[in-house]
């Protein structure tokens, strides 16, 4: 059974930077996208970047400049750096990884970012 486990959420002042790890376990081949996205309390999931196997990779406007997703394809592993942040980057963050039309998402990781 595939599954996404994200690690490295915390509580960080604004400003700040914080690097969230994602690893694909189960899969016998490479994830064709992984991703991330991330839902504050009361509001809707938002898509924040997104990596493919061929390195194409798209951001969110909203975190644009300030966050860089990779990947480690031989880990089958996808990374979220993220730099200058804001109190409105405060959510749980989604890691996601698509393959062959199905998409398996991790539990969610904790970002706090005080002002």
């Amino acid at each position: 059974q595939v599954q996404m486990a994200e690690s490295g959420g915390g509580l960080v002042q604004a400003g700040g930077s914080l690097t969230l790890s994602c690893a694909a376990s189960g899969s016998l081949f490479s994830m064709k996208a992984m991703g991330w996205y991330r839902q504050a309390p009361g509001k809707q999931r938002e898509f924040v970047a997104v990596i493919y196997s061929g390195g194409t990779i798209n951001y969110a406007d909203s975190v644009k400049g300030r966050f860089t997703i990779s990947r480690d394809n031989a880990k089958n592993a996808a990374y979220l750096q993220m730099n200058s942040l804001k109190p409105e980057d405060t959510a749980v963050y989604y890691c996601l990884g698509s393959y062959n039309g199905y998409d398996y998402w991790g539990q969610g990781t904790q970002v706090t970012v005080s002002s």
